[in-house]
């Protein structure tokens, strides 16, 4: 028994801190991409049980039909959990999931850019000419975020915009846009953590500039911890049933869980104590520098008007 407590009590050091705020968000509507599984799917429940309308941007109905299924057998609300086709490796995808989510809705109270692929196994360019893991990870973001603030800015209070980025964002080094979409220039390491850097480097680009606006909308990036969800599904080794078998112990201690990794997000989009704060990183619900990268704001503004080029947006 006094082992199987301090187990416990262990386990609850790496699943991070837990939001327990009360924040009800009744009326409120929000977007989360990649919300039939992992994080997102728990980010979707709660806010549902919280009150609010949530729409699933998701790339596969199949999956994304069965994760509404199991949300309302969890005690979800049926009504107020819509799904939306959305490919993040497609503009023609965003324009279409904005386009219908405009004729639903008139204002936006948060969007969850959650998410993403990490390391895609080959090199590949979608059909806009972008290095796969780049474009979802990263540009597609930008272009759902700009084409989504008319909405957001139509939002009575204070609507939040937050980045599902990632710790790994320390792995990116230098950032060489011109290069990012060359398979010379490619690895699934690096290039991962060059789309997470640059989640992070946008959102304080972006806050500033909503600011200077005197908008009232935020923008904040997030670690959301190690989880043990489909991200990792092209790690390698990752997905043998042999290595499976020997690591589950271990996932189940050392990593956290959908739901864990659901809190930090959460903690940005509802909580009053970050209600004003924007362009910030935030990890267990608490401010942290990123790298160094991250901060240099001239390297953002480099960033943010290549973002807008390759997204046509200009």
């Amino acid at each position: 028994m006094l082992f199987h407590v301090k187990t416990l009590s262990f386990r609850n050091i790496f699943k991070g801190k837990q939001y327990t705020g009360s924040e009800k968000a009744k009326g409120k509507v929000f977007v989360v991409t990649g919300a039939n599984c992992g994080i997102g799917k728990q980010i979707a429940r709660e806010l549902n049980y919280r009150g609010a309308k949530v729409y699933m941007g998701c790339r596969s109905m199949t999956k994304a039909d069965k994760a509404v299924t199991e949300l309302v057998a969890s005690g979800c609300s049926a009504d107020r959990l819509i799904v939306l086709p959305l490919d993040l490796s497609s503009f023609e995808s965003i324009d279409n999931f904005v386009n219908a989510l405009k004729e639903r809705e008139t204002k936006l109270d948060g969007l969850v850019n959650n998410a993403g692929i990490m390391f895609y196994p080959k090199f590949q360019l979608t059909n806009d000419g972008h290095e796969t893991t780049w474009q979802v990870n990263y540009l597609s973001n930008v272009a759902l975020c700009e084409k989504l603030l008319p909405l957001l800015e139509a939002c009575e209070g204070e609507a939040r915009i937050v980045f599902v980025s990632s710790r790994s964002h320390h792995w990116a080094g230098s950032l060489n846009v011109d290069k990012i979409d060359s398979r010379s220039h490619w690895d699934r390491f690096a290039t991962y953590g060059k789309s997470k850097v640059a989640q992070i480097m946008y959102s304080k680009l972006l806050a500033e500039k909503l600011r200077v606006s005197g908008s009232s909308v935020t923008s904040n990036s997030c670690h959301p911890g190690v989880c043990n969800t489909r991200i990792t599904r092209y790690a390698p080794l990752v997905n043998t049933k042999l290595v499976q078998a020997i690591t589950a112990p271990f996932a189940w201690f050392f990593l956290k869980t959908p739901k864990d990794g659901a809190q930090t997000p959460l903690y940005l989009l509802l909580s009053k104590e970050v209600s004003g704060v924007s362009g910030k990183y935030f990890v267990n619900m608490k401010q942290r520098d990123p790298s160094d990268l991250a901060m240099d704001m001239e390297q953002c503004r480099q960033l943010y008007v290549y973002s807008k080029a390759a997204c046509n947006l200009d």
